[in-house]
């Protein structure tokens, strides 16, 4: 794995508190380890991070590490899981390289993940009903132990970082998020069993059991943690650094293989983009309220139903930074679960290109202008790696 070098200087991002959100994705999230790599090159040190599914276990390697370790941890664990293949892909061909990743996903779900997961031995039809063993594929065991040796939780309970995990009851469907600094107001901690519900994706993996109640990854109602981010803090400016895994966007599939990526990629990003647009509707009708007020008369000013609309209207600075991997035109439907060497060192590589090629504009370092409360920035919008504001 090499270190993308780049002769632009480190920058200081902007005085605000500073979030990363790490969408889910399974092997796909190499690439969110190898953006924060870059990331700390231009001094982007996290308040606070939020991450779902595999976003939740890089979120608990970086939250549960210090500064100077974090790198090393993330290579550690993402060349701990990927699986070696007994061969390499004899062209770059896209038809070499299709039967290459779908050949090594196959094998992977026979064998599983080395520090990740396992098969269960006997398969999951043969144990009795009830039992977390009937109901997924794969043994998570080993993921408890690798959390336990790379992360420190006493730092995470410690509030060095702020850190929330997302999971979702097996019984309610209710979505919940573990929140080490909601945790120390109610006496509770975060281990790694929060980290394993926010990942365990049925029905390969069995849903975690925490305080009584089953939960199941995230990902399969919100695969990103924007939503919490923007609803838990309403004070303070932020700067958050979205790194996202699938793309809403594509064009139109021709085989079936397509197909079935295509479909993934609209299921798991759904919920991103409808999130943005949600919460940026919500900050313009703020922005409008406040308007308004401003030019009511001064009898209505202290009315009490305009104060409380002014509590209402009022609101933090928030700027978004939308990182997404975009696929190669050989990966297909297998591409989150394709854990060998080869793609997990295409993704870390891809996240730190990506980074260093959007970071050449700053426009997402200033504090929004022209009386705007929320403003996203797509910085792969453009094949240049020049940030595309949203509208």
């Amino acid at each position: 794995m090499t270190d993308y070098a780049h002769p632009m200087p480190a920058e200081t991002p902007a005085k605000a508190q500073r979030v990363l959100v790490l969408q889910g994705g399974g092997a796909l999230g190499s690439y969110q380890a190898g953006a924060y790599q870059a990331l700390c090159h231009f001094d982007f040190e996290p308040d606070w991070i939020a991450g779902i599914s595999i976003g939740a276990v890089n979120a608990a390697i970086i939250a549960g590490n210090e500064r100077e370790k974090r790198i090393a941890k993330l290579k550690e664990f993402w060349q701990m899981v990927a699986s070696p293949v007994p061969w390499h892909p004899i062209s770059n061909g896209e038809r070499s390289r299709s039967f290459f990743n779908e050949t090594s996903a196959a094998l992977i779900a026979t064998f599983g993940v080395p520090g990740f997961f396992t098969p269960r031995i006997p398969p999951a039809p043969l144990w009795p009903k009830g039992s977390l063993q009937a109901v997924s594929y794969y043994d998570t065991t080993p993921l408890k132990t690798t959390l336990e040796r790379l992360v420190d939780f006493d730092r995470i309970n410690d509030l060095k970082c702020r850190l929330s995990v997302g999971a979702v009851s097996v019984t309610t469907g209710n979505f919940r998020y573990f929140d080490n600094f909601e945790f120390r107001k109610m006496g509770k901690k975060i281990g790694p069993e929060h980290i394993m519900a926010s990942g365990a994706l049925p029905p390969g993996f069995p849903p975690v059991e925490i305080e009584g109640e089953h939960y199941w990854d995230g990902g399969i109602a919100s695969n990103t943690p924007l939503d919490y981010v923007l609803d838990a803090e309403v004070d303070r400016d932020l700067l958050i650094f979205q790194v996202d895994l699938f793309s809403a966007r594509g064009p139109l599939p021709t085989t079936l293989l397509e197909a079935a990526e295509r479909e993934k990629d609209i299921r798991y990003s759904s919920r991103t983009r409808m999130n943005t647009d949600k919460n940026r509707q919500i900050h313009n009708a703020r922005k409008a309220l406040r308007d308004l007020m401003d030019k009511l008369p001064d009898y209505l000013k202290n009315d009490p139903s305009v104060e409380i609309l002014c509590k209402a209207a009022r609101e933090n600075t928030v700027t978004v930074v939308h990182l997404i991997y975009r696929s190669k035109n050989y990966e297909t439907n297998s591409k989150d679960y394709d854990f060998s060497h080869v793609a997990m060192v295409e993704h870390w590589e891809a996240g730190v290109r990506d980074v260093h090629l959007s970071m050449r504009h700053k426009d997402w370092l200033e504090r929004p202008q022209s009386d705007e409360t929320m403003v996203t920035y797509d910085l792969t919008g453009g094949l240049s790696g020049v940030p595309v504001k949203k509208e």
